[in-house]
């Protein structure tokens, strides 16, 4: 059935940029709400950004002005691009989609912001 694989995450330096991509199988990312959640070690998962189906996005206050969630239909792929980079931005960051009978959830790819 539906399957999100996430990739992208690494090791970058405080102010640096990441950009996360989810690639989505069985479902299509023009058609759902596409949205990336991020978990730090002790913490709960809390949501980063989402985007509709419509393009309406929403963010965090944590991460307004410094992400953008974008979508490429053509490549069935959701992307959220990082700058600005703080500590606290480290977690295991997943992707998820949201459908109106449930919500699928990738594994998650691990970024870490450190000096």
């Amino acid at each position: 059935q539906v399957q999100l694989v996430e990739s992208g995450g690494g090791l970058v330096q405080p102010g640096g940029s990441l950009r996360l991509s989810c690639v989505a199988s069985g479902s299509f990312v023009s058609i759902n709400t596409m949205g990336w959640y991020r978990q730090a070690p002790g913490k709960q998962r809390e949501l980063v950004a989402r985007i509709s189906s419509g393009g309406n996005t929403n963010y965090s206050d944590s991460v307004k002005g410094r992400f953008t969630i974008s979508r490429d239909s053509a490549k069935n792929m959701v992307s959220l691009q990082m700058n600005s980079l703080k500590a606290e931005d480290t977690a295991v960051y997943y992707c998820n989609q949201e459908r109106r009978t449930r919500t699928y959830w990738g594994q998650g790819t691990q970024v870490t912001v450190s000096s």
